[in-house]
């Protein structure tokens, strides 16, 4: 289906339709997939501003919705005969019958929810599975599987928030910190407090940290010699965290918190709740760890 750089998949999904040609291109068309109908006019402002995201968002879906373009002032009759008086108009057909609709220049994000509720959900669901099958493989270790699908989401759509996210974590986790950086700052920055964002920000930070500290034995032994010394401890639970060892870091830090809560100005609490937005909630470390720091802090 797909062929020469994409050109006979543009043909198919997006296209000008006329008066006589509203019959196959939408209301038969609209019995195999919904078709959205982009009445516009040359003059119109507004159009000029809509029509190009309606081709992108309609391209993504990949055959799950088409649009059919219609200049009203070439070919008036339809939207005569649909009542419409004010453009841009959007009529969603399914099973050859107009279904929903919406007027005037939506952002992107509006538009592509638009085409999630007339596909029942078929739009960007897959998407959705392959993000999902990369933080699976993110989570199991597997650094370079996810960023391979990462890098797949990223390629239809450069702008993709959670790939970004999950492409940074990637580079954090192989110590690819310089990458790491650059991928965040593709971020809008309007997204970049948005929980993915900020928990790829946060395990950056503790792997920069830890980069400064020195070998793990090295930490252990200085710790061991000096139960008491918590800034030794503190690094200790860092380098643990690097190395992948979370229980244990946890469990440094809360002995930390239970011998001396405002050690540091509440080094050690902020340093778990770092490690917490850096795992993610459903994380087991972050779990227990947070059941265990509750326990100290109000008990």
């Amino acid at each position: 289906m797909l062929q020469n750089g994409g050109a006979t998949m543009t043909a198919e999904v997006v296209k000008d339709t006329t008066t006589q040609g509203f019959m196959k291109d939408v209301i038969e068309e609209s019995k195999h997939q919904p078709v959205l109908v982009d009445f516009w006019a040359p003059w119109c402002g507004p159009c000029k501003q809509l029509t190009p995201v309606l081709e992108k968002t309609v391209k993504a879906a990949k055959g799950k919705v088409k649009l059919a373009k219609m200049n009203i002032d070439e070919h008036p009759a339809i939207p005569g005969q649909m009542g419409i008086q004010s453009i841009p108009a959007v009529i969603a057909f399914s099973n050859g019958q107009p279904v929903d609709g919406f007027m005037g220049a939506l952002p992107e994000s509006q538009v592509v929810a638009f085409l999630e509720r007339i596909t029942k959900g078929a739009v960007g669901s897959e998407e959705k599975d392959l993000l999902k099958a990369a933080d699976a493989a993110l989570a199991e270790g597997n650094a370079a599987g996810a960023a391979e699908i990462y890098a797949h989401v990223l390629a239809e759509d450069g702008t993709n928030v959670p790939a970004l996210a999950g492409l940074a974590r990637c580079y954090v986790e192989t110590g690819a910190l310089e990458q790491a950086k650059q991928t965040l700052a593709l971020v809008p920055e309007a997204k970049r407090n948005e929980a993915a964002v900020a928990a790829a920000r946060a395990a950056l930070e503790i792997a920069e940290q830890a980069k400064s500290l020195g070998p793990l034995a090295e930490l252990e032994e200085k710790m061991l010699a000096d139960p008491l010394n918590h800034q030794a401890r503190f690094d200790l639970a860092v380098a643990l965290n690097a190395k992948g060892k979370r229980e244990d870091a946890v469990k440094h830090l809360i002995e930390i918190v239970r011998r001396d809560r405002k050690w540091n100005d509440d080094g050690a609490r902020k340093q778990l709740v770092q490690f917490f937005e850096a795992w993610g909630p459903t994380d087991p470390a972050t779990v227990e760890g947070r059941k265990r720091l509750s326990s100290i802090l109000f008990s």
